[in-house]
């Protein structure tokens, strides 16, 4: 999958230096990034196969899909100006380019993971309280960390209950194979090889907090104001392959299979544990739920404790949150992060 980490203090220092209230002027050539993960392959597809093309050029523009093999970096780059739009979920949007001071629009909301993350265990331990007094290998401060802090709380604990040991996610499989690491916290598809390690048991998974791991298409706030027609290019091409997911179209599910290294089946495997939003009513749904705005307060709440939200954050409130209708959490004089509905409107209703 990817690695859902930290963005280094430096990027989060020069990206504070943009200007909050600045917007981009007009342009035709835009650049998105995406990365590779079972939720975000269709972008790869919509970029490989033309129609994110198709798209642009009705409505007179230009936009390159650019794969980046690193996620932080493609998180960094786009927080540094280098990218007009990246992939990436709902809590490294706050933590990194929000944290940092530049104005992001989820513009999609994809997916969100249902299974994807989890808790495994091996040896004596079987259930979730079984987590207290163990040493815990995960990515810090990701959301593994978040999805350990959900656990804990399920099972009457606190994270001081146990000892974090920050493992990255190209090590963590490696780790859990050996005697002294009994727990382990990742994503798939290192989790799916964590869980079949011979005595493990997964004890908790985030299709028990669901919708809380969203996988999203960002975009500057400034540039999509400046330029919608970024925002009905990128709608229209990701809901087009929307269609053909949701209709089983295999010829598009085994090219998002070999682009992510895999084979269809396992690809297939892999969407059974994301919950993908097919439709532009599911993603409209979604976004205008309370239950968002209760989920990025709660994500707000680990952020601010795990100090993600800026040295000069007092508050989980530092940064605000909008969504559809006008409600913001936290500080509404510095939103930095922003839900909006209106492009998916659109093409829930048959006007892009």
């Amino acid at each position: 999958m990817f690695s859902r980490q930290l963005l280094s203090a430096l990027v989060l220092g020069l990206a504070g230096l943009i200007s909050p209230g600045a917007h981009a002027a007009p342009k035709t050539q835009f650049n998105v990034c995406w990365t590779i993960y079972a939720g975000w392959m269709p972008w790869e597809y919509a970029g490989a196969q033309g129609i994110v093309d198709k798209w642009a050029k009705k409505y007179g523009i230009n936009i390159k899909v650019t794969q980046i093999n690193d996620y932080v970096e493609s998180i960094n780059q786009y927080t540094a100006g280098q990218f007009d739009g990246c992939t990436m979920t709902n809590m490294d949007a706050l933590t990194i380019p929000a944290a940092g001071g530049v104005d992001s629009t989820a513009l999609i909301p994809g997916s969100y993971s249902n299974g994807n993350d989890g808790i495994v265990l091996k040896g004596k331990g079987k259930t979730l309280k079984d987590l207290k007094g163990q040493n815990v290998h995960l990515v810090q401060f990701s959301v593994s960390h978040y999805l350990l802090a959900r656990g804990l709380d399920q099972a009457g604990l606190r994270e001081r209950d146990v000892k974090v040991v920050n493992t990255s996610d190209a090590d963590i499989a490696g780790a859990f194979a050996t005697p002294k690491v009994t727990a382990a916290v990742t994503w798939n598809p290192q989790l799916a090889t964590v869980a079949a390690t011979p005595g493990a048991v997964k004890v908790f998974d985030s299709s028990q907090v669901p919708g809380e791991i969203i996988d999203l298409m960002v975009v500057n706030t400034a540039t999509l104001k400046d330029n919608p027609a970024l925002g009905k290019a990128l709608t229209g091409a990701w809901f087009e392959v929307m269609a053909l997911m949701k209709a089983g179209n295999v010829p598009a599910l085994t090219h998002m299979a070999k682009a992510s290294g895999t084979t269809l089946d396992d690809y297939k495997s892999q969407l059974k544990t994301t919950a993908l939003m097919f439709t532009p009513a599911e993603a409209v749904s979604f976004v205008t739920s309370p239950k968002l705005a209760e989920t990025m307060k709660r994500v707000s709440k680990f952020s601010f404790e795990k100090k993600l939200l800026g040295d000069n954050a007092k508050s989980a409130d530092a940064i605000g949150v909008a969504f559809p209708g006008g409600a913001v959490n936290g500080n509404a004089k510095n939103t930095k992060l922003r839900f909006d509905d209106t492009y998916l409107r659109l093409a829930a209703d048959g006007k892009l």
